[in-house]
């Protein structure tokens, strides 16, 4: 590909490709400069360095991941929120490896509040106000559901539950309804 066209938000999305393809962690400037056929300096003019190239990386897939969580949100409430949530993560882990692990790519404290990461949080929040839960419970709950998808997602992309039975979907439906039964039932804080 010809020098023309780039522009940062091309780099970016190209960028995205490449860590689906090859891993996050394989994602540098030399490796996108070859797949334009271009110079590393000439990638210079549109993004600042590689950290600037996985933070734009980050941003993106965060935003996709936000889209879709939105859409499947819609008119839901409840164990039907919670299960499209976690499926709208575990989905885009499966179809988009790399960008799912750019989407936990520490960004700066400003870089973060302006993010997509954001509309996680109040998505989240949102389907827990269908369990009832008020601070500091739903903050506890948020990190667990956060902790239950990346666990479980991780795990699997590892190949973690490949080697034996039940089927890892079954094991998935089975650990919603679990998180389901906990966030209705959620334990007291008072001392006993």
């Amino acid at each position: 590909m010809a020098r023309a066209g780039l522009t940062p938000d091309r780099l970016i999305r190209a960028g995205a490709d490449l860590a689906d393809e090859a891993g996050f962690e394989n994602v540098t400037l030399s490796a996108l400069a070859r797949r334009f056929d271009v110079r590393v300096a000439s990638l210079y003019a549109h993004v600042k360095n590689s950290h600037d190239l996985k933070t734009g990386i980050a941003l993106l897939a965060l935003e996709e991941l936000a889209d879709r969580a939105a859409d499947a949100l819609a008119g839901r409430s409840g164990k039907d929120a919670l299960t499209a949530f976690a499926n709208v993560y575990r989905d885009y882990a499966r179809a988009h490896p790399g960008r799912y692990t750019a989407a936990r790519f520490r960004l700066d404290p400003e870089t973060a509040a302006a993010s997509a990461g954001v509309r996680h949080s109040r998505m989240t929040r949102a389907i827990l106000r269908g369990y009832d839960l008020t601070e500091p419970d739903q903050t506890h709950a948020v990190r667990l559901i956060g902790s239950v998808f990346h666990g479980y997602v991780s795990l699997e992309e590892a190949g973690g539950f490949a080697h034996s039975e039940p089927d890892a979907q079954e094991s998935w439906l089975r650990i919603l309804d679990g998180l389901d039964a906990l966030l209705r039932n959620w334990p007291s804080n008072e001392e006993g």
